[in-house]
């Protein structure tokens, strides 16, 4: 994408000493990201702007949505913390001279259209040929993480029922519910290559087979952030095992 003309407060803000962790991830990921492809991808779903208002452009829209998923910000949090910091303001290509951030409501309307249309998976396999086509991922084997996301167990809401996609299951002698998130891991790189969702009673050895062959054929990096795994952790145990890509699927199937 186009570059933006620093400003003076660019200028002077580039002439401290060291780099906030913060900084260097979002530089980081500003260089990574295929940026025109993912845009690319989402450009038919938005919005024309023949009427109402002129809607933002996508660009800035998907980094405000990456900032607030990288972060775990909910809609005003983000807006907020873009104001706020320097780091995330300069991720943003934001000049407050011309424009200002999105506000939170457009922000849902954006996330919105993301679900509706399914381009989650999209941008992520674009990222995946990214990675696999500058040779950045080791094929060296898999870690694999299941980590447990609690949910309300309460049957006190309009159905009076819980949610059927959920269920429970007990880990030592502590009882959850909820869904368990499977996340593989390349193991020389860090990368996350595949992420599925499944109720928590579902056991992560019937995952690890498909991964171990995946491993081998087909990896599919993403960067795996602090930030993400704590939303992925929160509230949950994870428990990785380290499976290597030579051994066979139905080893992998068959172990716990």
């Amino acid at each position: 994408m186009n570059d933006v003309q620093p400003s003076f407060t660019d200028i002077e803000y580039g002439m401290r000493r060291r780099s906030t962790r913060r900084e260097t991830f979002l530089t980081m990921m500003d260089e990574v990201i295929p940026w025109t492809e993912w845009i690319g991808a989402i450009e038919p779903h938005y919005y024309s702007g023949e009427r109402g208002r002129k809607p933002r452009t996508i660009e800035t829209m998907l980094r405000m949505y990456l900032l607030q998923v990288w972060f775990s910000l909910s809609d005003e949090g983000v807006e907020e913390a873009i104001y706020d910091s320097h780091a995330m303001r300069r991720f943003m290509r934001l000049d407050f001279s011309v424009e200002q951030v999105p506000d939170a409501t457009t922000l849902l309307h954006f996330r919105h259209l993301l679900e509706k249309h399914e381009l989650g998976k999209v941008l992520f396999d674009a990222q995946n040929r990214l990675f696999e086509e500058n040779g950045w991922v080791m094929r060296g084997g898999s870690l694999i993480d299941a980590t447990l996301i609690a949910a309300p167990s309460s049957t006190k809401n309009r159905d009076k029922a819980r949610d059927p996609e959920m269920h429970q299951t007990r880990k030592g002698n502590q009882w959850y519910f909820g869904m368990k998130a499977h996340i593989g891991v390349d193991a020389g790189t860090g990368y996350v290559h595949t992420v599925t969702v499944t109720a928590a009673n579902v056991p992560i050895s019937t995952r690890q087979g498909l991964w171990c062959e995946m491993t081998i054929t087909s990896p599919t990096p993403m960067p795996a952030t602090r930030a993400s795994r704590n939303v992925l952790t929160s509230q949950a145990i994870p428990t990785s095992r380290r499976w290597s890509s030579g051994w066979r699927r139905a080893k992998a199937s068959s172990s716990r």
